[in-house]
């Protein structure tokens, strides 16, 4: 039986990408940029402050960091308890020495139900951003597009009303997404999205409600990927961490703007025997008169900003 003439039509067949989303682009082809006081590279410090539910659904996978053993786990839940007890504060000493603007992503669950967590955040010169309702509502592919909605609308709304700002940025919890997900957070107000990994700067996404940005916010050097996933030791995070710094402030120097982005967890690096390791990565970070430190949502006004210029 012959085969009809559509099997082997791919109607998304070009140069590039198969999909709509975002342009293709080869980071070595743009248009330089620099950063203000015409530094060559942008550092995010990225904190997140995070919510597992004792009683996890684990629905569609158990997320990384979350209960393993069987209920009540509460091994591993007064651990993540006690980044938000007690590690965070270390941390926060550490960005205050260092004079880090940091960016907080937090679980609005979290935010409703550490009010004065909350307010500690507030006094700090950052920026929150919304890290989805806790880290058990995930978002994944076959998920109810209406079930959705209603976690990033939940999310968002709880976040900027107890916050009394507006919450431009989103990441999602084990930054799972579905279809549907880009689409919900540009509904609902949302500037950038730090879910992806896949550049060293920012870049335009497409959405059914109009452009939102990507903001890649790096899992290689993540402190959970690099301790609790790879199994590597915190010397060996500070390592992977400068020597990530060095060669994208090179070739930043060599090429044009690059991105540098740390994400960081409270319950991991707020540990007595953690914390010295953050306090030399940040002295490294913060002794180069190259860089320009500040949170996500100014290196986007920075970039969108240097980008209008360039293409104009």
């Amino acid at each position: 039986m012959a085969l009809d003439d559509d099997y082997l039509h791919y109607p998304k067949r070009r140069h590039g990408y198969d999909h709509a989303r975002y342009d293709w682009s080869v980071l070595a082809e743009r248009p330089a940029i620099r950063w203000p006081g015409d530094k060559p590279l942008a550092v995010w410090i990225n904190l997140s402050l995070q919510f597992y539910p004792l009683n996890q659904r684990g629905v569609p996978f158990k997320v990384p960091g979350g209960m393993t053993m069987p209920y009540p786990d509460l091994r591993h839940f007064t651990l993540r308890d006690y980044g938000n007890r007690v590690g965070i504060y270390r941390v926060l000493k550490a960005f205050e020495r260092y004079g880090i603007r940091p960016t907080f992503a937090v679980n609005a669950q979290l935010a409703q139900q550490t009010p004065y967590l909350l307010a500690r955040l507030l006094e700090r010169d950052g920026e929150l951003l919304c890290h989805g309702w806790n880290m058990d509502h995930l978002h994944h592919g076959g998920q109810d597009r209406d079930e959705e909605a209603d976690i990033v609308r939940r999310a968002l709304e709880t976040l900027r009303e107890l916050s009394g700002r507006p919450i431009r940025g989103w990441l999602s919890p084990a930054r799972s997404q579905s279809w549907n997900t880009l689409d919900l957070l540009a509904e609902n107000g949302v500037a950038y999205c730090a879910d992806w990994v896949n550049d060293d700067l920012p870049y335009p996404v497409t959405t059914q409600s109009g452009s939102l940005t990507a903001m890649p916010l790096s899992s290689e050097i993540e402190d959970q990927f690099v301790i609790t996933q790879n199994l590597h030791s915190e010397d060996a995070w500070v390592a992977q961490v400068k020597d990530a710094f060095d060669y994208l402030l090179a070739e930043a120097e060599r090429e044009g703007g690059r991105l540098f982005t740390l994400s960081l967890h409270p319950w991991l690096m707020g540990q007595p025997h953690r914390i010295g390791c953050l306090e030399e990565v940040l002295d490294y970070i913060a002794g180069s008169d190259r860089v320009w430190q500040a949170p996500a949502g100014e290196i986007l006004e920075a970039f969108l900003a240097q980008t209008q210029k360039v293409g104009g």
